[in-house]
């Protein structure tokens, strides 16, 4: 009911009055919180994927170099040592909520905040008023098409993060800053020189291929000798050999925009690569839940660009011997980017050996005709639709036999699943340990 509500007085009222709302609450919650972003040095990470193994990764490097870190992603919201899981269903806090944790955090005495920042939290000035150091761009995807109107909008979306770093009039009133500014990009990326034409005052660059180094950006960390195998990637950076457990080359991106942050704030090697050795990754992103006598992985994958990413690396380091890559997915509804469902559906036709359909996240969508569409992209191989998620999983198990792969996308660290009855406990890894459990049992 609530959300029907919102959607008769979002076609009533002014699009315009919703950013001015949002930009209001965002003043006064800078106002109640005395601007919290003075005392802190505050890095932005954006993008499509990755944002959160980026941040995650950013705050073990800092705080092994002894510097006290607060964060902010989809998957917790983290004080130093403390934190506590983002239950939210929404990566960026809105209106006092972020301000009131970056209070927080300068009161704990940290000196960084590292936030995950999305298109919409930027769209919808949530980031207002938080005067950023540092804008990371992890890579940019098709995403959330439907709610900004199209690709370029959403890619200017994010653009809106790079922008704060000139220094503003209003910037310079209300939240004085005497630090550096810095933008550090995927110089693979396709949109990379979009946002390397963003002013700061130091430009950093990363990425696999020399020849999309740019004109204008100072620093490029470029690996190589880059071996990939199943125990994660080696690669040599500034003369520094590198050891990450992390899988794939989308991993070893996240990393690079890791170290090239960590560099430009002149963190010494020996700290980024210890922090980078002990990193098993965040949580729910590809976290294996038992590895015999057969593999169960989960991983938050609801992008079609990242779904084929962890399927080919189930199918490159995993599957041997003719050992079945099976999958359990949906998509998320809400009248969120319908275009990718089918697209989901083919990429798992195209890696999985046995697919099985089922619910995620419907919000007030018919969570049936979600899972149809995405049965649309499969058009040679079976699979079977179980509406359960619950039971789903346990039919993957089930199926499951020596040296297969059980791979769980679309949920990864969540806590809640959304439906037309509002937000309902949903923990993806306690409920796939206890049919595991239950299995082990028969």
């Amino acid at each position: 009911m609530i959300s029907e509500i919102k959607k008769i007085v979002r076609k009533v009222l002014p699009k315009s009055f919703y950013e001015y709302f949002h930009w209001l609450a965002s003043f006064i919650g800078a106002i109640k919180n005395k601007f919290p972003s003075r005392e802190l040095i505050v890095i932005g990470v954006t993008g499509t994927n990755g944002k959160s193994t980026v941040v995650q990764l950013l705050h073990e490097i800092f705080t092994d170099f002894g510097l006290n870190i607060a964060s902010t992603s989809t998957i917790r919201f983290r004080i130093k040592d403390k934190y506590e899981d983002n239950k939210l269903k929404m990566t960026m806090p809105g209106r006092f909520a972020l301000q009131d944790f970056l209070r927080k955090a300068a009161n704990a005495g940290c000196q960084y905040a590292i936030v995950e920042v999305t298109s919409e939290g930027l769209k919808q000035n949530r980031a207002a008023f938080i005067n950023f150091d540092t804008a990371v761009l992890t890579n940019v995807r098709p995403e959330h098409i439907e709610s900004h109107g199209s690709f370029e909008k959403y890619k200017k979306a994010k653009g809106i993060l790079f922008d704060s770093l000139k220094k503003k009039t209003v910037d310079k009133f209300f939240v004085p800053k005497k630090n550096k500014k810095i933008s550090v990009i995927n110089l693979d990326d396709p949109s990379a020189y979009y946002y390397a034409n963003f002013n700061a005052d130091e430009k950093i660059g990363y990425g696999l291929l020399k020849e999309n180094i740019r004109a204008g950006v100072k620093n490029n960390f470029i690996p190589e000798n880059i071996k990939f195998s199943a125990n994660g990637v080696e690669f040599v950076l500034e003369e520094e050999k590198y050891q990450s457990p992390l899988l794939g080359d989308f991993n070893l991106y996240n990393t690079l925009a890791a170290v090239a942050v960590a560099r430009a704030y002149e963190i010494p090697h020996k700290h980024i690569k210890k922090a980078i050795e002990s990193f098993k990754g965040a949580p729910g992103r590809l976290e294996i839940l038992q590895e015999k006598p057969f593999l169960v992985v989960i991983d938050y994958a609801h992008t079609p660009d990242a779904l084929e990413a962890v399927y080919r690396v189930a199918k490159s380091f995993w599957t041997k011997n003719s050992h079945k890559l099976i999958g359990v997915l949906g998509a998320a509804g809400g009248g969120r980017d319908k275009w990718k469902r089918k697209e989901m559906g083919t990429i798992s036709e195209n890696y999985c050996d046995e697919i099985f359909l089922t619910d995620e996240d419907p919000y007030t969508e018919d969570p049936e005709k979600i899972v149809n569409e995405v049965a649309k992209g499969i058009k040679h191989k079976k699979y079977r639709k179980i509406m359960d998620r619950r039971l789903a999983i346990r039919e993957a198990l089930e199926s499951a036999r020596h040296g297969d792969v059980v791979l769980i996308t679309g949920k990864g660290a969540e806590k809640t699943m959304m439906t037309k009855f509002g937000s309902m406990d949903w923990d993806e890894k306690a409920i796939v340990l206890e049919e595991i459990e239950k299995l082990s049992k028969k």
